[in-house]
């Protein structure tokens, strides 16, 4: 049985400050420009020789339309024929990039994500797998975890047939929000008959997994509005959900300067939406995976959450360990060995940068020592809700208070205060604390993000 998770409206109004979600240390907000396409190269040598295995992610950055929310790199068309240049800068990119690689490395992880990967027709999506599997090795006994998000409203049983022939077990499918009102807010018209179309699709088609994201904060949200829809849609059963955090930073995505900022939910609204929403799934079996993912007790992920034997990384909590990710497209993330690295989010610049054989590299970083070992204790803490001072002594040669001694301080307070329990041997995240696992890794940051709102929104 998962350990229990608490809510303290008072623990989190004080401790729920502005920060990173630690999907990556150092944080992406710390890259700068200065990594060159021979340093990926040689980083991608060094993969093979040791034989490290592979996650891909895959970006299509392509919708119909404009979600008003959104902050993810895109290029919003209804011109489907777009999608050719960046296809083939794309297929250049992966050839560019596997040439590099030695040794037989499986991917352990896939993603097609976007963006609406669903934008592409059928021929462009298994051309695009046949290129991935002509560079990649892939597994093809359905153990390994290729996921691919979908638009309901870009798909049919079709598409779901066609992703599944193509290698993938498992969907994501965006919903947000079910009511109408709010739908119409955020320009993004979804109805509750299409969302069950393609779970309907999925569950026939036997994928392993099925998640559902949906997203508080948004406008004309209410605590009673959104249990509405989380009602609706614990009655589909997904395998995973997770309850995102509206984001709304206006001033770094132009789509958000569309929404009437007066209908947002106030802080305590947004925090009672949440509160009651962790109620909902918890009351309806689900177990919490941490940072807003929720899961099934008999799904990869809760079991992976029981064992420990999870990471986290850009696409959230997965079960198994770390491996080396490779992005391919647009503002795609690559991380290998030490080497972290992004793509321009500019798709001509994207697609020039190929056409003349060169990587499209904008920015990234080298991690240093003493980000590894910062790393390794944030991801050990995101990932058990708890954390050995020995393993982190062993595996870099440290004492443990020697090294962070700054940061005994704050911990000690949060030991008071209920969140942690704080001994000799490592620390255990309590129920109280598991809501605010990130704004205790913030700890641990170096690059004390802590209150940075230029940047970052509330953890919750």
């Amino acid at each position: 049985m998962s350990d229990p998770i608490s809510w303290d409206a008072g623990l989190i109004r004080r401790y729920d400050k502005a920060g990173p979600l630690y999907t990556a240390y150092p944080p992406v907000a710390q890259y700068s420009d200065g990594i060159l396409p021979n340093d990926l190269f040689a980083a991608l040598r060094e993969s093979g020789h040791l034989d490290r295995p592979l996650s891909l992610y895959i970006h299509i950055p392509f919708c119909a339309n404009a979600c008003h929310y959104c902050w993810c790199p895109r290029v919003i068309t209804k011109d489907r024929s777009r999608a050719q240049p960046y296809l083939t800068a794309l297929y250049r990119e992966m050839e560019l990039v596997a040439r590099h690689l030695e040794g037989d490395q499986p991917v352990q992880r896939l993603h097609l994500g976007g963006g609406t990967p669903t934008f592409l027709g059928h021929a462009d999506l298994t051309e695009l797998m046949a290129r991935v599997r002509g560079h990649f090795h892939l597994h093809e006994d359905d153990n390994a975890d290729y996921s691919v998000e979908v638009d309901p409203r870009e798909a049919d049983w079709s598409t779901l047939g066609l992703l599944r022939e193509l290698g993938f077990n498992r969907v994501s499918l965006g919903v947000q929000d079910l009511d109408p009102e709010v739908q119409r807010a955020v320009n993004r018209l979804q109805s509750l008959e299409q969302t069950q179309a393609v779970m309907d699709a999925a569950r026939a088609l036997a994928y392993r997994s099925v998640s559902m994201d949906l997203m508080y904060g948004l406008p004309g949200q209410t605590r009673d509005s959104f249990a509405h829809t989380l009602e609706r849609v614990l009655e589909m059963k997904p395998d995973r959900l997770t309850l995102h955090n509206y984001v709304h930073l206006p001033q770094l995505h132009a789509s958000q300067r569309h929404i009437d900022e007066s209908r947002l939910p106030s802080r305590d609204e947004r925090l009672a939406i949440y509160a009651r929403s962790q109620c909902q799934l918890l009351q309806a079996g689900y177990r919490y995976i941490g940072m807003g993912q929720f899961a099934l007790p008999d799904d990869d992920l809760s079991l992976a959450r029981e064992t420990g034997l999870m990471s986290r990384g850009l696409q959230g909590y997965v079960p198994g360990e770390q491996t080396d990710l490779l992005g391919f497209g647009m503002a795609a993330i690559s991380q290998v060995g030490d080497l972290r690295c992004r793509n321009t989010g500019d798709v001509l610049e994207y697609q020039q940068s190929l056409a003349r054989d060169r990587l499209p590299l904008r920015t990234g970083l080298r991690c240093t020592a003493d980000d590894r070992l910062r790393s390794a204790v944030i991801q050990q803490l995101m990932c058990r809700f708890a954390l050995r001072f020995s393993d982190i002594e062993k595996r870099f040669n440290i004492e443990f208070f020697a090294y962070f001694a700054d940061c005994r301080a704050q911990l000690q307070q949060m030991h008071d205060d209920g969140l942690l329990q704080l001994g000799e041997r490592g620390i255990q995240v309590l129920p109280a604390g598991k809501p605010l696992i990130a704004r205790i890794c913030m700890v641990f940051d170096a690059y004390q993000q802590v209150g940075n709102g230029n940047r970052y929104a509330h953890t919750l």
